[in-house]
């Protein structure tokens, strides 16, 4: 079981960077695929990004070169740095774990990967 309370989010304007948490508890973190997701509204949930237990970060093409992911395993803490903040970054943002090998394969940013999911923090980018 892992238990995931994201933090960070705000209301911020266009250009301007974001740093989100996520922190996990439970045991078995340290070996969970763990990801960011992000849901706009009136649109479906997207995989933004996720690191595996081996520390290899993967990307959707849309944030690449933009958004960061992390994690601190001493503090059990994931991380998603957002840069160049776009209005169009607006949604709220969700962190997820999965086990197994969701991390190295194609649905990584698939919502049905994850079987834990935190509440949310919304991030509001005004132009």
């Amino acid at each position: 079981q892992v238990q995931l309370v994201e933090s960070g989010g705000g209301s911020l304007q266009a250009g301007g960077s974001l740093r989100l948490s996520c922190a996990a508890s439970g045991d078995s973190y340290r070996r969970a695929c763990m990801a960011w997701f992000r849901q706009a509204p009136g649109k479906e949930r997207e995989g933004v990004a996720r690191i595996a237990p081996d520390g290899s970060a993967a990307y959707a093409d849309s944030v690449k070169g933009r958004f960061t992911i992390s994690q601190d395993n001493a503090k059990n803490t994931l991380y998603l740095q957002i840069n160049s903040l776009k209005p169009e970054d607006t949604a709220k943002y969700y962190c997820a774990a999965a086990y197994g090998y969701t991390c190295y394969s194609v649905s990584w940013s698939s919502l049905a990967s994850y079987r834990f999911w935190g509440q949310g923090t919304q991030v509001t980018v005004s132009s």
